[in-house]
């Protein structure tokens, strides 16, 4: 028997827009399915998209500069009222941000067709509006102990725009999508050493008594000084070549030091529950690739340097951001914070193997043809899961 809709109840379109994870979730998911579902046949050759760019640099600008930058406004948007205190951000200035992030995707898209330099203008405006955005609402609660966050989104903005400068120039990216990727390890290192102590904390408590992760302490800021290093003198040693190998050491000693951080937060003791291990999963990620870079470092070894990169892209991020959504969602739409098991097999499983994959084309190129299109295949896989199984969720109006 259907439910009538509360003839009170918002619109559709005024319910989309009443919370910022609810059109970018929605939309980043999709986005990355999209993305990748275009690129792998488009890097074999089989495709063309109308863009200026390279197949690999459109990968790389609509993975760090248009999904990753979706996926923390719907997070940012939603998580800033909770700081400040103040009303939510709905409506109209939600709905011309979200307009703005779309137009940036379909403008880089058709860059060949509009002309590359007013693509970068459109794709450009998304970071600054929402820094100022939040910023605004930061002001206003004084809530100056969040300005950090405005900091890690002008870092953001500052490499999307060494990102058209360096492709301009050469072609090619070097220098930019390591001070990005970078900027976002440093930033799911940060906010992951505080929300998975925390998560699995709550969840130990109620399930599984015993050993609980230790509150943020010395130790964990030690680690993130170390790895805020190490991650700087990553893009440097791009263009110092002498600090390769100091910046390949760093890199590696950051990787150890988060290795026994996240050993300190009791994973093992969180397999019954998927919603919490993704999290320690996703994050064991941070560790590989800090190792793996380093490791690609010292040994001058490309092939070790694009299995770090992305245990990074593909597994700390596209893993982490899965599991941030996929517990955001269900909280703020009232479902239980369990992981039911179409999330489980459906998007948890295909992302971790998708990872796996994708390290794999990285260290065994002969076999490029074959795990590179099932890389990509379990990639859309996880994301659309996610828009099938939680968009109805961010869709869904109160009912009576």
């Amino acid at each position: 028997m259907s439910h009538p809709v509360d003839k009170h109840s918002p619109s559709l379109i005024a319910h989309f827009f009443s919370g910022g994870f609810r059109p970018f979730f929605l939309l980043a998911a999709l986005h990355a399915a999209l993305m990748i579902a275009l690129w792998v046949p488009w890097f074999l050759g089989f495709i063309h998209v109308p863009t200026a760019l390279s197949p690999i640099v459109w990968h790389q600008h609509e993975l760090l500069f248009g999904f990753v930058p979706a996926v923390i406004a719907g997070f940012l948007l939603t998580a800033v009222p909770n700081w400040t205190g103040r009303k939510a951000f709905t409506g109209w200035p939600l709905a011309l941000l979200f307009g703005l992030w779309l137009a940036g995707r379909l403008a880089i898209a058709g860059s060949e067709t509009i002309g590359l330099l007013t693509a970068m203008v459109m794709a450009g405006a998304f970071l600054p509006g929402l820094a100022g955005l939040i910023l605004r609402e930061l002001v206003a609660a004084r809530n100056s102990r969040n300005y950090k966050v405005i900091a890690v989104i002008g870092i953001l903005f500052a490499a999307q725009l060494t990102f058209f400068w360096e492709f301009d120039r050469y072609g090619r990216i070097e220098l930019a999508d390591r001070i990005a990727i970078a900027t976002i390890i440093f930033l799911i290192s940060l906010i992951g050493g505080r929300i998975i102590p925390s998560f699995t904390g709550n969840w130990l408590r109620q399930n599984n008594p015993g050993a609980i992760p230790p509150a943020f302490n010395r130790f964990d800021l030690s680690a993130m000084v170390l790895s805020g290093l190490a991650l700087a003198a990553w893009p440097i040693a791009t263009g110092i070549t002498a600090l390769t190998p100091y910046a390949g050491l760093l890199l590696i000693m950051a990787g150890f030091a988060q290795f026994l951080r996240q050993l300190r937060w009791r994973p093992e003791r969180t397999l019954a529950e998927p919603l919490v291990t993704i999290l320690h999963i996703a994050f064991f990620f941070i560790p590989l690739g800090f190792l793996m870079t380093g490791a690609a470092l010292l040994l001058d070894d490309p092939g070790l340097r694009t299995a770090g990169v992305h245990a990074w892209t593909s597994g700390a991020i596209g893993a982490m951001t899965l599991a941030v959504m996929t517990r955001a969602t269900r909280g703020h739409s009232g479902q239980a914070l369990r992981s039911p098991a179409s999330t489980t097999i459906g998007i948890y499983i295909p992302i971790v193997l998708a990872t796996l994959l994708r390290i794999g084309v990285a260290l065994a190129p002969e076999y490029t043809m074959i795990l590179l299109p099932l890389a990509g295949l379990l990639w859309i896989i996880a994301f659309l899961s996610f828009a099938a199984f939680y968009g109805p969720l961010i869709l869904r109006r109160k009912l009576i």
